[in-house]
């Protein structure tokens, strides 16, 4: 079970860094180096954020002060990509991201190589997936490649794109 939930990583919208620097909240309790920190925080588009800092990876969190709610989200994104998981479970993990942040994450875990399962409103964030699952009132209303979902211009995803754009 433990072996699994190595593989794994978790990244849930509400998500709250524990207090400590920012180094020790992206490595967690595991023995990663300053740099291998930075490159995580690179992944999530994060890095910059931190080279501002006065303290960089030093620089304390509590309670996720310090920090905005993007800057948050990319942390808890850098705490679970350090690790280099196989498995990836976002909850709308990207939800206070602007869009070339969001990007940048997006281009990041595909370049894990990961299985990525992504639970998202805004739509932007699950069209380059390789299959979409609409659900609507607890059940599944469209599923497939997001391409032939979009061309469907009956069906759901074409008008949650179509009202989203409007």
């Amino acid at each position: 079970q433990s072996a699994v939930r190595r593989q794994c990583g978790v990244v849930l919208q509400h998500a709250q860094p524990f207090t400590g620097s920012i180094l020790d909240v992206i490595c967690g309790t595991e023995p990663y180096t300053p740099e291998e920190a930075m490159a995580a925080a690179r992944m999530a588009g994060l890095a910059e954020d931190i080279e501002r800092m006065p303290m960089g990876l030093h620089t304390i969190v509590s309670g996720g002060g310090a920090v905005s709610g993007g800057q948050r989200q990319r942390l808890m994104i850098a705490q679970a990509l350090i690790r280099r998981p196989r498995v990836l479970f976002f909850d709308e993990a990207t939800s206070a991201l602007d869009n070339e942040t969001q990007r940048t994450v997006i281009e990041s875990t595909k370049a894990l190589n990961a299985t990525r399962v992504v639970i998202a409103h805004r739509l932007s964030t699950v069209l380059d997936a390789d299959r979409v699952i609409v659900m609507e009132d607890g059940r599944v209303a469209q599923q497939g490649p997001p391409a032939e979902l979009l061309a469907d211009t009956g069906g759901r995803l074409h008008e949650l794109v179509r009202r989203q754009l409007a």
